[in-house]
């Protein structure tokens, strides 16, 4: 089988084309990506068709995805401050960019499609956890658009009949995350200012809460789902139900590294959900076998893979 990945050079994206190439039953991967926040040192030598242009041209998906048995949609223009400097690139690159990737997918006749949400959709909801069915309240330009790529992905699939399984990531970490431009998520900040001797920035007073999962989590869910067809009428959470605070991750971050941490607090920012902890019942029920890795764990591997970069470069 075909399988296209939008933003296959990112993060998630270049893990899950790994693990796809590493699937049997995968023919052929192609990856879609105008690597504006990707990269190819992501993807070296791995057996796929590279396709550099943007999600907004259809002429880009129209040579990528025909004959495809899947399209998993990780294409994005993350970052809650991003969006709340410029609200109109990020609506574009999110929003447009989904529907232009579903007008491609319902052209060529695509079996299924994936798509990436995020739970920043949830905003100022207080209720926690998060179960699907809350009333969105979003609070940043970012979760906006999320919040109409997947609104999107169920609308093509109640109107079009396509195959769709929006999912709703939350705090996703891991290896190939990059850590070194201003809009970078908190767990590449923090293991890149340990491993540099910089004191780690907390925006509050670090009591805020995250729903960490590591990106193997991920990309084998996303496998899983694309190998056998999973789809769902509305979106999944896609993380494990675990909350943990900023100086929680910060103490397991030292207990990896063996060492104490400087940490420097500042005000919060614009935009950032207090608190975040999912309701995982209905990805239980559509994946009994999805596996959460502990968070210790998780660190531990990126704190590997970030070191390795380091002395690389040295």
């Amino acid at each position: 089988m075909k399988v296209v990945v939008t933003g296959g050079a990112g993060f998630i994206g270049s893990n899950l084309v790994r693990q796809l190439a590493e699937t049997p039953g995968v023919s052929e991967i192609a990856v879609v990506d105008d690597l504006s926040t990707g990269s190819m040192d992501n993807v070296p030598d791995l057996p796929l068709s590279l396709h550099i242009g943007s999600i907004l041209d259809p002429d880009v998906l129209d040579e990528a995805v025909p004959g495809s048995a899947a399209v998993v949609h990780l294409a994005a223009l993350g970052s809650v401050p991003r969006s709340i400097d410029d609200p109109l690139r990020s609506h574009h690159a999110n929003a447009t960019g989904t529907l232009t990737v579903l007008e491609a997918v319902r052209r060529h006749r695509v079996p299924q499609i994936v798509l990436a949400s995020s739970s920043s959709v949830y905003g100022s909801n207080p209720v926690l956890p998060r179960v699907e069915s809350l009333r969105p309240v979003p609070m940043s330009p970012y979760a906006v658009s999320k919040l109409a790529t997947e609104s999107y992905a169920v609308a093509y699939g109640a109107c079009y009949g396509l195959s769709v399984l929006p999912l709703r990531f939350f705090n996703v970490y891991g290896p190939r995350q990059a850590s070194d431009h201003a809009y970078a998520a908190v767990v590449p900040r923090f293991v890149s200012a340990a491993l540099h001797g910089r004191e780690l920035q907390v925006h509050g007073d670090g009591l805020q809460t995250r729903d960490f999962t590591f990106v193997n989590s991920v990309t084998s869910i996303i496998t899983d789902a694309v190998l056998n067809r999973v789809s769902a009428p509305d979106v999944v959470n896609l993380a494990f139900g675990e909350r943990v605070s900023l100086l929680q991750l910060i103490a397991e971050l030292e207990t990896v590294l063996g060492r104490r941490l400087e940490v420097e607090f500042q005000p919060p920012r614009p935009g950032d959900v207090r608190d975040s902890q999912a309701d995982c019942s209905r990805l239980r029920e559509l994946f009994p076998t999805a596996r959460k890795y502990p968070l210790r764990a998780g660190l531990q591997a990126t704190v590997d893979w970030m070191s390795a970069r380091l002395l690389a470069a040295r």
